[in-house]
């Protein structure tokens, strides 16, 4: 049976047709009444108009490159602000007793009106940013919103707010230029003492280290190789005292042996031989410690200089004893006369010798004096330049941090300035600031309630309503009106079909009928277009 009355519902366009013919009244008086009820209950709500202000942001009108502005120019995180000082309980309390708005409602305006005024004021302003076309990140408008039950108080109201967010706005640009000013101002202060302290560090120890600091470098280089050309003059003139000294200590020793020669007859030369043996023992050693080291031995070396001093003192004394024997030769024509003649000279300059080298002595002396003093000029020089690369780092290390707050430091009094000038402008508002640009408007119509949404979604609900009532009583009232409908139920054929048997007057009663429900809807349309047409133009 389910599936017989399942089959039966699947209907055409023209049972639809003819479904809708014949419960046309359950689809249009509940569609008439639905829309009747809310359309009468819209024009019972509370009527609210909404005035519209629009507020542009000015730049400031000096060239930014001139003076930098030293507030954020954010317009949204502004904007939040200053509808937090705005929206405060305390301004809108004020602008309630001021206006005497949100007076207690009457009738059913009682059950939309909160308890709260001021929750209901903020509830009835609204604020939007403007975002230019092609530039939605470039925030530099916005729009005021308030909706009052009447044009010229929301208008009143909203004028009200939007002075209140210019003034805002002066007010809150100015106090944080100056405490931005104030804030650089201290921070200068904490800056200007810590570069103090860090300069007087390195002052200290420039002081401390004067001798070794990286700017002396070149004079201590200039300083050190100075001292070493003058060792190096004091070694050649000490060398030249000691080669004077050997000459001296020669002449003299030749005088002697000349003397000795001259008194005794013996050439009193020292032998040469014991020398020569001396050399054959040293060269003998050399042999035996070359085949065990390299030249580089320090034994090797120190042999070979004791040979090579050994071949000069055996030269040396060849050549005394030759001069000796020299004398000699020179002596023998007269020897009795140089006996007895030159005891005397000999002893003269035998006298101007001992002289010399004593002063050659104290000569040598003074050299080498000199030379200590200067070796140790040039060590404390070579400890200094030694010294100048730690120094250098310490002082890097010092001056690092002094010039960073020298580097803060300027910065700070740069951005110090530029805030001043800023603050400035502020003052003299000549800086970014808010303008209305599009004053707050005169509602000709009212905001909410929108009459005609509202008639429009009673004429759907009361078209939903309607078919679901049709629905209803076609499912619950199932007639057989046609022979297709009989031959779905009786599995006989249907031989003869008895046409509807009219009585009389049944036709003029039915016309008159007819005409009744044409006037009805006619006049049901004509009341749901106009109803339509006045939402339309009340708003």
């Amino acid at each position: 049976m389910y599936e017989e009355n399942e089959g039966q519902l699947k209907l055409g366009a023209e049972e639809l047709w003819a479904m809708a013919r014949r419960r046309r009244w359950w689809l249009l008086l509940p569609l008439f009444l639905c829309w009747a009820l809310v359309w009468a209950g819209s024009w019972l709500l509370p009527t609210t108009y909404q005035s519209e202000a629009q507020i542009v942001v000015e730049q400031q009108k000096i060239p930014e490159y001139y003076v930098e502005p030293n507030v954020a120019a954010n317009l949204q995180e502004r904007l939040q602000t200053m509808t937090q000082q705005v929206l405060s309980r305390t301004r809108l309390q004020t602008t309630i007793d001021s206006f005497h708005l949100y007076p207690p409602a009457q009738g059913i305006g009682r059950f939309f009106q909160s308890a709260d005024a001021v929750d209901q004021m903020r509830k009835d302003i609204k604020i939007d940013l403007v975002e230019p076309p092609g530039r939605p990140a470039d925030l530099t408008a916005f729009k005021i919103y308030y909706s009052g039950d009447s044009p010229q108080r929301a208008q009143q109201v909203n004028s009200h707010l939007a002075t209140l967010f210019i003034d805002e706005n002066l007010k809150a640009e100015e106090q944080s230029s100056e405490s931005t000013t104030n804030f650089l101002e201290s921070k200068l202060s904490e800056a200007r003492a810590q570069l103090d302290e860090q300069e007087a560090q390195v002052r200290a120890f420039k002081a401390t280290h004067m001798d070794v600091l990286p700017s002396q470098m070149e004079s201590n280089v200039q300083i050190l190789s100075s001292l070493q050309t003058e060792l190096e003059n004091n070694h050649r003139e000490l060398d030249n005292a000691n080669q004077q000294k050997l000459y001296l200590e020669s002449q003299l020793q030749q005088l002697e042996s000349a003397k000795a020669v001259l008194g005794s007859g013996d050439n009193g030369a020292s032998s040469p031989e014991a020398l020569e043996q001396e050399l054959l023992d040293l060269r003998h050693r050399l042999a035996d410690l070359s085949a065990k080291y390299t030249d580089e031995h320090p034994e090797i070396i120190a042999l070979k200089n004791k040979i090579a001093e050994t071949e000069k003192l055996k030269k040396r004394v060849e050549s005394e004893i030759a001069a000796g024997q020299n004398q000699t030769d020179a002596a023998k024509p007269d020897n009795s006369a140089l006996i007895n003649g030159s005891k005397g000279s000999s002893s003269t300059v035998m006298m101007q010798l001992t002289s010399q080298l004593k002063a050659n002595a104290l000569q040598i002396q003074n050299y080498q004096r000199r030379e200590k003093n200067l070796q140790s000029e040039i060590a404390t020089y070579q400890e200094r330049i030694r010294l100048t690369p730690q120094t250098e780092q310490e002082l890097a290390e010092i001056s690092r941090g002094y010039e960073e707050s020298k580097t803060n430091y300027n910065s700070l009094l740069q951005k110090q300035d530029q805030s001043k000038l800023a603050t400035s402008l502020a003052q003299r508002q000549q800086g970014a600031q808010f303008r209305v640009l599009d004053p707050p408007s005169l509602p000709d119509k009212p905001a909410t309630p929108n009459h005609l949404m509202l008639s429009l979604a009673g004429l759907g609900i009361g078209a939903v309503l309607g078919v679901v009532l049709v629905a209803i009583v076609e499912l619950t009232n199932r007639r057989v009106r046609h022979e297709k409908e009989l031959a779905d139920l009786v599995p006989a054929r249907v031989l003869v079909c008895v046409p509807h048997l009219a009585i009389p007057g049944e036709a003029r009663l039915e016309a008159a009928s007819r005409r009744l429900e044409l006037v009805a809807a006619v006049a049901i349309v004509a009341l749901i277009v106009a109803g339509n047409f006045y939402s339309f133009y009340k708003g």
